[in-house]
């Protein structure tokens, strides 16, 4: 005999997808991506229109790629078109000084692709990939994809889990349920706050302006460092005779430099940028946002699980972001691959906790880190300068250090995922 109850249990374990994503930025196309390879099935949920995802036209913004994060790139199938259009990186630079009067010390780190001792490194410690490449390559594959339903112009208006499903509701009404949720929605994300996830940071009261310059130099894959009291200066090179700026001055200077006109912007830059690559002149829009550190309290929740900025937003100094969501991406991958095969629930407390004790502690670790070295950097004091200073020297001289370091810039250092090891 039929009863009510016996329908209601059927119908909260009947699962519309494996696994649902909320975002369907960089990190939330690569992870469905990623599980597809496992043979998951998952909903990529965005709130953008698809037009918004695929725009073609060069804007200024481009990921520094990790060594591990290509490796990934290429596990995907992805690598083989953006290879094309991406700039290798072979040396890093660092420096400290001012503006105006370059670098104030005889001491500075100075990396080598060749000294990462990787056989797959292809001569490059990492990639340059300009945004509008690699978005229109993920979004290209999961179109393609048998596995992944892709929802544009979809807005999340409640989400809940129990011991069976997670489980949200669009604007428009609908709900969908999957075995496991996943928010890979950035740094306010609403996946976390409906779970109910505190975060933990703070302003550094810095904010970031983002171009892209040509110039008349060859750049020779070489980026920069530049540390000043305000902020660091980034310089990375793009393909051809062009770089990405990354520029953190405080609120008020970027403020005012970021309203001038571009004669005006470039005036401001050429100080603290120099010389070394000739004449400079924009390419591209201009962008600027506030740095903050912000920190998920915790990773997971019943049925859910962040990656990305939802989980970790830390400051662009080592150029780590995008770098350490394709790392949690591959983790979680392999944690729901592995319980899979097990026959395991993939959504459940057990197998998350494994997620987060795997990658937590070293997003935790990277943004101590990111944050101590803008602290000890973004100031004038003389003592602090001379300690810097002479700890740089000491590390660039110190061969078994100095490529420790070196391939944790790379990526290639500690547990690696499936998706990021050679």
């Amino acid at each position: 005999m039929d009863n009510p109850a016996s329908r209601r249990i059927f119908a909260v374990m009947t699962h519309h997808t494996d696994i649902l994503i909320v975002g369907g930025g960089l990190n939330g196309a690569a992870l469905a991506l990623a599980l597809s390879q496992t043979g998951l099935t998952s909903v990529l949920l965005d709130a953008a229109p698809r037009v918004a995802m695929t725009t073609p036209g060069f804007d200024g913004r481009s990921y520094a790629l990790a060594l591990s994060s290509v490796r990934l790139l290429r596990n995907l199938g992805l690598w083989s078109r953006l290879a094309r259009d991406a700039q290798p990186i072979r040396e890093i630079r660092v420096s400290d000084g001012r503006a105006g009067e370059g670098p104030l010390s005889p001491f500075f780190l100075q990396f080598d692709s060749a000294a990462i001792d990787e056989s797959a490194a292809d001569g490059a410690m990492g990639q340059m990939v300009e945004d509008r490449h690699l978005r229109a390559a993920l979004m290209e594959a999961v179109a393609a994809d048998p596995r992944i339903n892709a929802r544009f112009d979809a807005v999340v208006a409640a989400q809940s889990g129990d011991a069976h499903s997670a489980q949200v509701t669009l604007t428009d009404g609908h709900v969908i349920t999957a075995r496991l949720l996943v928010g890979a929605d950035g740094r306010r994300s609403g996946t976390a706050d409906r779970a109910g996830i505190k975060r933990t940071g703070w302003d550094y009261g810095q904010t970031a302006m983002v171009c892209a310059i040509g110039h008349d130099r060859a750049h020779n894959g070489i980026a920069h460092q530049f540390f000043m009291p305000p902020g660091p200066l980034a310089i990375l090179p793009l393909t051809g005779n062009r770089s990405s700026i990354v520029w953190s001055e405080t609120h008020a200077n970027a403020a005012a430099f970021n309203a001038l006109p571009e004669d005006a912007y470039l005036a401001m830059l050429r100080p603290r940028f120099g010389d070394f690559l000739g004449e400079i002149r924009l390419a591209g829009a201009r962008y600027t946002y506030p740095l903050t550190l912000t920190l998920a309290n915790s990773f997971v929740a019943a049925r859910l699980a962040l990656v990305g900025d939802a989980a970790h937003g830390i400051h662009p100094i080592a150029g780590q972001g995008l770098n350490a969501g394709l790392r949690d991406v591959a983790a979680l991958a392999d944690v729901l691959e592995q319980a899979r095969a097990r026959g395991e629930d993939i959504g459940a407390a057990d197998v998350l906790a494994r997620y987060q004790q795997w990658r937590r502690f070293e997003t935790t670790a990277l943004a101590v880190t990111t944050d101590l070295t803008n602290r000890l950097f973004s100031n004038d004091n003389p003592l602090l300068r001379a300690v810097r200073d002479i700890g740089m020297g000491v590390v660039n001289a110190t061969g078994p250090l100095k490529r420790a370091l070196q391939r944790e810039a790379a990526g290639v250092r500690g547990d690696l995922p499936r998706l990021m090891r050679g």
